[in-house]
This record gives C-alpha cells, sequence and structure tokens, in this order.
C-alpha cells in the first residue's frame, strides 16, 4: 500500500495524487497534486478548445483506477475538482485529472467508442460533507486490509489480498487479490460482510498488477513503469534479454514483481534489426597468421571482436561487420584474410567507463599510507622516534656533525 507523507498540518496521498489539510477553522480541504500521482497524463492539448465531447472527462481513483465520465451535472467542473460520481452502488468521489481534446485520446487508446459507450455520470462537485465522509472511508483501508488478510489465512485461501479500496460513501470495497489459481471466495465474503458491514467486490489481480498498484523505486532510480505510465502489460521472455546479450542471471532480470523487467522489451526490437545487419560467425574466420574466434560482438555500432585463442577475452581485436563480410566471402574462396595485427588495429578489452572513472578502489589506502609516511618523517626531523639513539652514536664515533638527522650544521 502506498505510504502517507505528512509534513506539517499537510499529508500527502501519493495513493490518490492529492494532499489533505485542515484548516485552523477545522474546514478540511483537499487539493489535486498531479507531482504524485501514479500514471498521470501530461495533457498537451491544453488550450484548445473542443466542443463535440466537451462533457467527457478522466476521473482518477485510488491507485491506477481512472475512469471516464460524462458530466451531466450542470456545473463547470475542471481539473483538480473533486466530484461525486455515479456508482454500481451508491455513489464514489473522485478527482478530475484530465479535461478537453485529450481526453478522447485516452478514450481511443483503450478501444472506447464514444458514440456507443454507455458512460456514467457525474452529479456534482464534492461538498465538505462528502469528502469528510470519504476521508472517514479512507482511513478504513489499512485496517481492513489486514484483517482481510487475517480471515483468508483463517480459512486456508491460497490467495494474498494485495490491497483494499473503498468507495467514496463507505458503503463498499474493492478487495484486490493475487492468486495463481482459482479461489473459492463465497464463505470469505460472507466473513467480509458480516465482519466489515459492507458490501464486497472481489477483484483479481496479477503480479505485474500489484507492482503498480503499490509503487516504488527501481534500479534506474525512477518511478517503476508500472505505476507510472504503464496500463498494458506485454508477455516479457529471456529471448528479449538473450537478443540484447544481457546476463541471464534471474536477481538481474527481475523486477520488484518477480516476473521480468518490462524494460527489457524497449529496445528489444532494436537489437533485433540491428543483429539483422551483422554477418553469421559459425567458426573461426581463417587469416594469415592464424585462425581468430568470435567473442563478443557491439550490436548497435556493428563491430565484431576476435581473439587469436579460443575462449580468451584477452587482445582482443575489432573489426567492423563489413570487414567481416569480406573476410568470409575470401575464406569461402579459399583465400585468408589479411592479419588483424598487420592491420594496426588497436587492442581493445572494452569501451564501458565505470561511473567512478578508472581510479584504483584502493587510491584512499594509497593516501593513507603517504600520510603517515610523512609523520614518521615529521617525528624524525624533530629529533623524536626510536631511531634517535643511532643517531648518537653515530656522532660519538666522529661520523661528523653535519651528518645524521640529530646533528647541526
Amino acid at each position: 500500500m502506498e505510504k502517507i507523507k505528512e509534513q506539517g498540518t499537510k499529508i500527502y496521498d501519493c495513493s490518490r495524487g492529492c494532499e489533505v489539510e485542515r484548516t485552523p477553522m477545522g474546514e478540511l480541504k483537499v487539493r489535486y497534486n498531479p507531482r504524485c500521482c501514479k500514471l498521470s497524463s501530461y495533457n498537451w492539448m491544453e488550450g484548445i478548445n473542443q466542443k463535440r465531447y466537451s462533457d467527457l472527462l478522466e476521473v482518477r481513483f485510488k491507485n491506477t483506477r481512472k475512469i471516464f465520465f460524462r458530466n451531466t451535472s450542470g456545473q463547470i467542473i475542471k481539473k483538480g475538482d473533486l466530484v461525486v460520481v455515479e456508482a454500481p452502488n451508491g455513489h464514489d468521489v473522485g478527482i478530475v485529472t484530465l479535461e478537453g481534446p485529450v481526453v478522447l485520446e485516452q478514450i481511443a487508446r483503450h478501444h472506447i467508442d464514444p458514440d456507443t459507450y454507455e458512460f456514467r455520470r457525474i452529479y456534482r462537485k464534492a461538498k465538505i460533507l462528502d469528502i469528510e465522509r470519504w476521508q472517514e472511508a479512507l482511513a478504513r483501508e489499512h485496517k481492513t486490509m489486514i484483517r482481510a488478510r487475517q480471515l483468508a489465512a483463517r480459512l486456508g485461501l491460497d490467495m494474498k489480498i494485495g490491497d483494499v479500496e473503498f468507495q467514496g460513501d463507505g458503503t463498499k470495497a474493492i478487495f484486490y487479490y493475487i492468486a495463481d489459481e482459482r479461489v473459492d471466495f463465497r464463505q470469505l465474503i460472507k466473513d467480509f460482510a458480516e465482519e466489515f458491514h459492507i458490501r464486497v467486490e472481489m477483484k483479481q489481480i496479477g503480479a505485474r498488477q500489484e507492482a503498480g498498484l503499490i509503487g516504488g523505486i527501481g534500479v534506474c532510480g525512477r518511478a517503476l513503469c508500472c505505476s507510472n505510465y504503464m496500463s498494458d502489460f506485454q508477455s516479457i521472455t529471456t529471448q528479449a534479454a538473450r537478443c540484447q546479450d544481457l546476463s541471464l542471471n534471474p536477481q538481474k532480470l527481475a523486477g520488484q514483481c518477480s516476473k521480468l523487467k518490462c524494460c527489457i522489451n524497449y529496445e528489444a526490437s532494436n537489437y533485433v534489426d540491428a543483429q539483422r545487419k551483422l554477418p553469421e560467425v559459425k567458426g573461426p574466420i581463417e587469416l594469415e597468421d592464424g585462425q581468430a574466434w568470435l567473442m563478443k560482438t557491439d550490436i548497435l555500432k556493428g563491430i565484431m571482436y576476435f581473439s587469436y585463442e579460443q575462449g580468451s577475452l584477452t587482445n582482443l581485436h575489432p573489426l567492423p561487420a563489413y570487414r567481416v563480410r569480406e573476410v568470409l566471402a575470401a575464406n569461402r574462396q579459399g583465400v585468408k584474410g589479411a592479419s588483424l595485427q598487420q592491420n594496426g588495429l588497436e587492442n581493445r578489452q572494452t569501451e564501458f567507463i565505470s561511473a567512478v572513472g578508472d581510479d584504483s578502489i584502493t587510491r584512499f589506502d594509497e593516501q593513507k599510507k603517504r600520510r603517515n609516511n610523512r609523520k614518521k618523517n615529521g617525528q624524525r626531523q624533530n629529533g623524536g622516534g626510536k631511531k634517535r639513539p643511532a643517531a648518537n652514536a653515530e656522532k660519538r664515533n666522529g661520523k661528523g656533525k653535519g651528518e645524521g638527522n640529530g646533528g647541526q650544521k
């Protein structure tokens, strides 16, 4: 569940993309905050007037749930307004996040025909009593989720309740659960209705959808794609990782949902197209000074690295793809290619540079050692240390007043 961050008297509810503040007079104010809002959309058509379908608005609820409504209230409703909308049972409260022509683009993205689709209605702007009842319902979500998990465990059901979303009027709640197999939760629904005194709706989600509901930060340092902008999840296979020469390490390829990362598919098509332009090397190529084996390939740059030692990554010789084609064509005709060493091609181990540069990881230890040496030398010059008696002994032996660390010139 998305955590609620508090700062002073404001409460930032990132699960719904709003900030809640209680004024000194006791009035409750809720404002839309697009900066902490999942699956937020940028209105790139802002300022463009549109008469047809101008009453269609996008309303956001908890986490990634967004629904399109028709404004039948007769009120002027804009982006950021809290509205009371129609629900299958009762009414709900949401935040308007999109208006104008860009709403039609989002509707087309979800394959909805605005002429035939039956949109739910927006009743009115939310009043103070509506907001108060809405906030009271939201305060019950976390405790309800914990208790629901205990009830499911008591029945021995093989399922996981990932999140709970209350309706704006507090009479209904949606329980999002994850299960690998079919679950018979008829008794569980009865227990929920008896325990919480609400209408219950069970909604099954996958592991990727759960990660989008919970949210988080990926290894790239940015918000998870599933909670940031992704709404459709495509199947991802290890073949997409192989074509990019990625390490088949499950710990590196898996995301927070324990599935393969969605970003693996982002550049897979580019790598597949680039690989088609590279020659197929099935064995060693014949050169004047011996055979050379293909060790690695920079797919996007079209550079192939060969080594005269099979299985060795040392002394690699880069060769462009067109040169490899020429060598392979010459080998098929029984002609050996020119030596890679005589062509003046420089050997390269890798062209990747770490973020900290080429400094050694022991560079701080070396500086510490030099500081210790300077400290010891300073003690010797000041007449301290264990070697002072030896210097005095040299003076007694007649080696000269100017010699030794303790002598005077």
